[in-house]
């Protein structure tokens, strides 16, 4: 029975994550006590749970659950998305607004005007996304629109290159391929938008905040509410420390590059809540080592993975949770969270197993930006892909890692907690005030 719901849900992957068309419309669910969400509640029967301390833990209480907050069932739907309104009720966002900084693994679409090869608006990229090539570094969805969706957005947040008026209420993306930690990371492609300009993009969002809404009083209420999400760091090691126009792995052991790094990283996320960010979210980097790019260019010896890349990666890694409970102990009312990308990556979901795993799903020939050729036709089976280019996720893949973030299947997804429970976090009016005294200052 179980290889059959198993195949059911792997059915549903397209109705779940947002396909264009579904395979099933609906879940259907038989079983026992496991499974009851209240079909006993008016029975004439011991066999009850609508009351206390059952669903101490659910958002409505006791419904009938036997447990202390969700089943089975709810499990497999939340994982699955099949709604988010089915579990906790509603389809409202659950936070007012979603800001986005990152790399290529996020950007969708501030990199397009600018003069760089670190670019995607052109086929095959998008070829799985209704709107076509926009910017994505995938086939379809990436991470943060995943994510976007998870929260209850209706539409993708906006690029800071095309939100306009009222619309960055809810929030900018400000993700740009190429970017890093460093400012010089990636800068043999191109243009590209460092972690450092992306703030200070976030800096002129916040001033427009302020005049939409009157004064920093609420604009400060609405930022301290809102969801961030940052992804820096992966071109740090791709393109600047293992790359030959770099000089920094002769100037570098790495552990000595990743200390500079969080330091300077560190310094980074300090100012990003100085402008008002209270609920942070933190990526980890993957095994960039795993990537067909990488293992193209320097062989594997022996192993499956680039593991001197990967060591160095993990170095920088195991530095972002002292990090995260330095600024939940010292920075006044800060909910900063990690998301462990190495460990999602290295743990099966129970409902999506790639075939492929070390190969692009389009033909890339360009050893440099390791990106899929213009035009080009990509494979016809991407959901068995891990990679869609030399580096970058299928839209299957991000969804397991961005569903993994946001409701952690196993404790180790996430720390101290995933992206749902940091939506869920309140905020103080005593940090309210705070953000409002120190956006005085900063503008």
């Amino acid at each position: 029975m179980w290889h059959v719901v198993v195949l059911v849900l792997n059915l549903s992957i397209s109705l779940v994550y947002g396909g264009a068309q579904t395979q099933v419309p609906c879940y259907f669910i038989f079983g026992d006590s496991l499974y009851d969400n209240g079909n006993n509640n008016a029975l004439p029967t011991s066999a009850r749970s609508n009351y206390p301390p059952y669903g101490i833990d659910f958002p409505k209480g006791a419904t009938g659950r036997f447990s202390n907050g969700r089943n089975m069932a709810d499990i497999i739907v939340l994982i699955l998305s099949l709604s988010i309104s089915v579990v906790y009720g509603g389809a409202q966002t659950q936070v007012p607004c979603y800001f986005i900084f990152g790399d290529s693994l996020y950007d969708n679409g501030n990199n397009n005007a600018l003069p760089t090869s670190a670019r995607s608006n052109y086929p095959p990229y998008g070829i799985d996304f209704p709107k076509g090539a926009t910017g994505r570094f995938s086939n379809g969805r990436n991470m943060a629109d995943i994510i976007a969706q998870l929260l209850g957005f209706d539409n993708s947040i906006p690029s800071f290159a095309s939100a306009r008026g009222q619309e960055i209420l809810k929030g900018v993306n400000y993700a740009s391929g190429a970017a890093g930690i460093r400012d010089e990371s990636g800068q043999h492609l191109g243009a590209r938008i460092s972690f450092g300009r992306q703030l200070n993009n976030h800096k002129i969002t916040v001033s427009r905040i302020e005049s939409v809404l009157g004064d920093n009083k609420s604009a400060a209420n609405l930022l301290s509410k809102c969801m961030y999400t940052v992804g820096m760091g992966n071109n740090d090691y791709i393109n600047n420390y293992f790359s030959q126009f770099y000089p920094t792995r002769s100037m570098y052991t790495p552990e000595q590059f990743a200390t500079v790094l969080i330091q300077q990283y560190s310094h980074q996320l300090k100012t990003l809540y100085n402008y008002g960010a209270r609920k942070v979210a933190v990526f980890g980097l993957g095994l960039i080592g795993c990537t067909p790019g990488m293992i193209a260019m320097y062989g594997t010896n022996g192993s499956s993975c680039v593991d001197f890349i990967n060591n160095a990666v993990q170095l920088f890694n195991a530095k972002l949770i002292p990090m995260v409970d330095d600024f939940n102990s010292n920075l006044q009312n800060a909910k900063f969270i990690y998301i462990n990308s190495v460990q999602i990556s290295l743990t099966p979901s129970p409902t999506t197993e790639f075939k492929v795993t070390d190969a692009p799903c389009c033909n890339v020939t360009n050893a440099v930006s390791f990106q899929c050729n213009p035009l080009g036709t990509p494979c016809q089976n991407r959901e068995d892909y891990t990679f869609w280019d030399a580096v970058h996720p299928t839209e299957a893949s991000n969804v397991i890692s961005a569903g993994r973030s946001y409701n952690a299947l196993l404790p180790s997804d996430t720390y101290p907690f995933d992206i749902r429970r940091l939506a869920e976090t309140v905020v103080s009016m005593e940090s309210n005030l705070s953000i409002y005294q120190q956006l005085k200052k900063e503008f």
